[in-house]
């Protein structure tokens, strides 16, 4: 049934992501990149990508992004964001939202990836940094060697030192954490080792990436 009605899901979905277009553009520079699982049967057909609020999916994921990430109302903790790759799609609206609404909250986001020529909304979001003295944002590469590009920022995976480093920007604050489900729960315990209780840490796990 499916084969023969394809074509009707498919018109339906993509008339969906032109509405979730429409609603995303009046909320740029804060909404996020939703990517619909290809795996997903009903997707599959149309294979959509679309822009839409971090507050509207028009599909369901078959897995992941698993949480519940808003950020918390006690402006007095600073936030602690520590993402690798796609996963900074999350912290990317929480940190446009915040500059937009002017919020008071103190953001520092430690974002990790292989190369420069692989992190996503890179140039914005160091952007962001210049505009809002309320965010922090330590940038760090794991794997040069194969890069075009200088890099002067930090290196190597996210770690209890690199933490300790920028200590100022996330002492006594609540941590949130995205990225692949390995990497989640390394985070988890760098932070457990640097004495972090697990009710102040946040997790949303992405898969299939």
């Amino acid at each position: 049934m499916f084969e023969r009605y394809g074509h009707l899901f498919e018109h339906t979905a993509k008339r969906a992501a032109q509405t979730a277009d429409r609603v995303c553009a009046s909320l740029e520079p804060y909404c996020r990149t939703i990517v619909v699982n290809e795996a997903d049967r009903f997707a599959k057909p149309c294979n959509i990508k679309c822009q839409i609020s971090p507050y509207l999916w028009i599909a369901k994921r078959r897995q992941g992004p698993l949480g519940d990430l808003t950020l918390h109302e006690d402006a007095s903790r600073p936030a602690g964001l520590l993402t690798g790759g796609i996963g900074v799609t999350t912290f990317r609206s929480i940190v446009f939202q915040a500059a937009h609404l002017n919020l008071p909250h103190r953001l520092a986001l430690f974002y990790s990836n292989r190369r420069p020529e692989d992190a996503a909304f890179l140039a914005e979001l160091q952007a962001l940094q210049k505009t809002n003295p309320n965010h922090t944002m330590v940038v760090t590469m794991t794997d040069m060697k194969d890069s075009k590009h200088l890099w002067i920022g930090e290196t190597g995976s996210i770690n209890a030192q690199m933490l300790a480093k920028y200590s100022d920007a996330t002492k006594g604050g609540i941590f949130y954490i995205t990225g692949p489900p390995a990497m989640v729960k390394g985070l988890q315990a760098v932070l457990a080792g640097a004495g972090v209780h697990s009710d102040d840490v946040r997790v949303e796990e992405y898969t299939g990436y």
